[in-house]
């Protein structure tokens, strides 16, 4: 009985992620200064490489998740467009609630109509 108490007392301690990176970033020092002292030239060179490496991951990782989805639907209708493809629903860039509409005609293939819409905004 005495085994299981302290079982559920103290839980397995796991080494913490912050601990891996001072690790890491420890090791990379040491790599770095080692290449300093070979060659100034090199390990300044291996600076930019690694910072411009690190910068196009951070760059890439970007996502648009806090861009808004576009409406789903509501559609500008007006005798113009009526029977057009919608091309695209796209929205107005520093204008929130504001959408620009794309539709094309079935029978004039180079011609495009477009809508910009003021949509109600719910403010909580």
């Amino acid at each position: 009985m005495g085994r299981r108490k302290k079982a559920e007392s103290e839980p397995e301690e796991q080494p913490s992620r912050a601990a891996g990176a001072c690790v890491l970033v420890v090791l990379a020092s040491v790599a770095l200064a080692a290449v300093f002292a070979v060659s100034p030239t090199a390990g300044v060179l291996l600076l930019w490489v690694v910072g411009g490496a690190a910068l196009w991951r951070c760059a890439r990782s970007v996502s648009d998740s806090s861009a808004t989805p576009p409406p789903e639907e509501a559609r500008p209708s007006c005798r113009e467009c009526a029977g057009h493809e919608l091309v695209s629903v796209t929205p107005l860039a520093g204008q929130k609630g504001m959408w620009i509409y794309t539709t094309a005609a079935p029978d004039r293939p180079n011609h495009t109509h477009v809508h910009v819409v003021a949509e109600e905004v719910n403010t909580p």
